[in-house]
């Protein structure tokens, strides 16, 4: 066979066709894809219809033939490079065809059994699933027809018991029963419980037990096929029972609890377990034993025994209660908190012994709740609190406790009582006692009107009095409440911030010498320095009462909460706290520079000394000034002063030292001013005399031999430093140890006397 070559496809057309990129493809649009043609589901007329709406025939005819021309040009690429294998492939195929029926004949025979044995299958499978369908139906049918079978049952078996029930006698033992009426009773009811010795009233609770399990077991059923036609044709009959039931359930019940039959009661009781009707047999405990003597009890008139008693306190009544609980109560709540019982879905506490004290607390005493008078308010709510404590104490266990506080009508009488309320009138009660006492534009001391008494731990002003009654006011039994210890948490910080901003913003006062924009400080204006040792005092004694007694009080009073809650508390304390500690050294400053300001009065009297001597023909002062004598007799007369004795000896010290430097300060500064403007005003009159001289001819000043004036004033001031330094030595200051004293002392000495400080 000749070979025959196909001709090669052209070239590459460009740069990027070398390295094995698809030029094509780098041509070809974006809406154009080829991968579409090899998709199994792909249709022609579709593909058009989609491109045709934004793509111009022509177009898309353009490009699909040049795709078929690349196809057809990849397709001889191809045979080109397999060219020989193409040739062999023809010599290779012989009697293909006949081969391909030898193969087809056993094929096809076994496709056609395997068609014939899944029809097969594929019927019995039918019939298989088509049977278990009839056989569920069936089933279906068979559960709801005993279930309707067994209501019935149990319609007429309830019903039959309910006409044994209604033909026992009402009152009388059972022995008293005709052995007629014994035998009409079916099933040998009445002849087995009558074996047993029980009473009638026995007999019947235990009757009714026995009917409402069978109504549970009604119940069960009913809830099954509760939209079939035949139950809801039953219903009338279910319903009569159930009433039925109920009466006879509640009147039973009724009279073992007058009776205290403690059987009946058991038997009632499971009943009213056993139907899920809890609620009757609560309501019907409070109607037959509790509301008739709770409402005689509690009624709109106070108790005759409470004689000068408000009307509306509520402790007598609750004593009154809880001894009716103990003697008429606790056999019922003993029965129903029985172990093993199943009666523990009872509450007998809340929904009826609580209940009804509530609603007759409600009707009776509504102003009880009321908290317009405080004090009767917190002894009703106290005692009300107690009582529930009461009531939480007949509670066997404490998963019984928390059902208790769980019911709605526990929440209920606690929402009675408005504790907001309560606390705001008590907040303005102790916090405008504070404010009346702090506004006032002076302090008012104990000691002036009182010199033999003294305010509580001590203190001596009216202002610390009230604020330490304040704070013990918040926390005592006949104010605090528990349940808001967090407000009076609160106020009790707010009391002492309170206090702390009226004594900060007097003292700044004081130090400005005006008043503020911050009203509250005129009262520092008008004080004395005696009155700054009982305001040091004061707050020296409150900080060590509220940081410790105080501090434990609270503390002890919320030992209850987390340690985490009581570092909190005790915390802030301290911190408010602090507030008072900060403003004892600027209590001391005030105090000080009061007593400076009264010295330095004194002081200013030197300026006498440069008119003493100025221009005149005084001779060389021997003595010291008359003023020295009162420069420190303010400093004396305080601390020798009969308030001086609230001060320690450590403070006394500290009060003599400081004064002491701050009065040489203002010593030296004026001495300095003194001596400074006597030298420029003697320089200045000696140059003018000088120039008198030279006009007028004189060669020398005659007064060249004379003691100036201001070495007169030197001098004087001289002796005054000296006589100021025996004054401060004789109140145990050592004047050569206060540096300003050195300065006064170089500025007004001699030249001889300046190398030593003697006095």
């Amino acid at each position: 066979m000749t070979d025959v070559h196909l001709p090669l496809s052209r070239g590459p057309r460009s740069v990027s066709a070398l390295f094995g990129e698809d030029s094509n493809d780098s041509q070809q649009p974006l809406w154009f894809k080829k991968d579409v043609f090899l998709q199994s589901d792909f249709e022609s007329e579709s593909y058009i219809a989609d491109l045709r709406r934004f793509i111009a025939l022509d177009t898309l005819r353009a490009e699909l033939r040049g795709h078929l021309a690349v196809l057809k040009n990849e397709l001889v690429e191809l045979i080109n490079r397999d060219y020989a294998d193409f040739v062999n492939l023809t010599t290779k195929l012989v009697d293909v065809e006949g081969a391909v029926l030898r193969m087809r004949t056993p094929l096809t025979e076994l496709k056609a059994k395997i068609s014939s044995v899944r029809g097969s299958i594929d019927s019995s499978l039918l019939a298989l699933q088509n049977g278990l369908q009839r056989r569920a139906e069936a089933s279906s049918s068979r559960e709801i027809l005993e279930l309707l079978l067994d209501t019935s049952h149990v319609v007429s078996k309830v019903e039959k018991l309910m006409v044994e029930l209604q033909s026992m006698p009402e009152e009388g033992p059972i022995s008293q029963i005709e052995p007629a009426s014994k035998s009409s009773f079916s099933n040998g009811t009445m002849a087995e419980i009558s074996e047993n010795g029980a009473n009638l009233e026995e007999t019947r609770s235990m009757l009714l037990e026995r009917i409402a399990s069978e109504m549970n077991r009604l119940k069960f059923y009913i809830a099954r096929a509760q939209n079939l036609p035949f139950i809801q044709n039953m219903e009338k009959r279910i319903q009569s029972a159930s009433l039925s039931l109920d009466n006879s359930l509640r009147r039973c019940f009724e009279i073992g609890l007058e009776c205290r039959d403690e059987n009946v009661i058991y038997n009632c009781l499971r009943a009213y377990a056993a139907i899920d009707n809890t609620k009757a047999a609560e309501e019907t405990f409070r109607a037959t034993i509790v509301a008739r003597y709770i409402q005689q009890v509690i009624s709109s008139t106070p108790p005759r025994d409470v004689v000068g008693g408000s009307g509306d306190q509520l402790e007598d009544y609750y004593q009154q209660i809880k001894k009716f609980v103990e003697k008429d109560c606790k056999f019922l709540l003993d029965i129903a908190a029985s172990a093993n019982s199943g009666l523990h879905v009872f509450d007998f506490l809340a929904n009826s012994i609580l209940k009804e004290v509530l609603s007759a607390i409600q009707k009776g005493k509504p102003g009880a709740f009321s908290p317009g008078k405080p004090a009767e308010f917190l002894i009703n709510y106290k005692s009300s609190m107690d009582f529930l404590s009461f009531l939480e104490g007949n509670c066997l266990s404490k998963s019984a406790v928390i059902k208790f506080r769980s019911q709605p009508v526990y929440n209920d009488f606690v929402k009675q009582w408005n504790l907001g309320a309560y606390f705001t009138l008590r907040f303005q009660e102790i916090a405008s006692a504070l404010d009346s006492a702090l506004v006032t534009a002076s302090i008012s001391s104990l000691k002036d009107s009182h010199p033999q008494q003294d305010g509580v731990l001590g203190l001596t002003l009216n202002q610390s009095v009230v604020l330490l009654n304040c704070l013990h006011r918040c926390w005592q039994d006949d104010v605090y409440i528990a349940a808001i210890a967090d407000k009076f948490l609160r106020l009790t910080l707010q009391l002492l911030s309170r206090y702390s901003t009226w004594l900060s913003i007097g003292l700044s006062t004081r130090k400005r010498g005006g008043p503020s924009s911050n009203t509250g400080g005129e009262w520092a204006l008008v004080a004395t320095p005696e009155d700054f040792i009982f305001m040091r005092r004061d707050v020296d004694l409150l900080v060590k009462e509220v940081n410790g007694p105080y501090l434990g009080h609270v503390i002890s009073l919320l030992v209850s909460c987390p340690n985490e809650v009581l570092a909190l508390v005790k915390q802030s304390i301290l911190h408010t706290s602090q507030a008072l500690s900060d403003s004892v050294p600027i209590i001391m400053d005030v105090m000080i520079e009061a007593v400076v300001e009264k010295s330095v009065e004194v002081l200013r009297q030197l300026k006498g000394i440069t008119a003493t001597y100025r221009m005149t023909n005084k001779p060389l002062p021997v003595r010291h000034s008359p003023y020295v004598s009162g420069v420190l007799q303010p400093l004396k007369a305080f601390l020798e002063g009969e308030r001086a004795i609230y001060l320690t000896e450590k403070t006394r010290t500290e009060i003599l030292q400081s004064a002491a430097e701050r009065i040489t300060t203002r010593y030296n500064e004026l001495a300095w001013e003194l001596v400074t403007v006597a030298r420029k005003t003697e320089s200045s009159l000696q140059r003018i005399r000088q120039g008198a001289q030279r006009r007028g001819g004189a060669g020398t000043d005659s007064s060249d031999g004379n003691i100036s004036d201001t070495d007169k004033i030197c001098m004087q001031l001289f002796l005054d430093v000296q006589e100021y330094g025996r004054r401060l030595a004789a109140l145990g200051v050592v004047a050569a140890e206060i540096p300003v004293y050195a300065s006064l002392w170089q500025c007004v000495a001699p030249p001889d006397r300046q190398s030593s400080i003697q006095f």
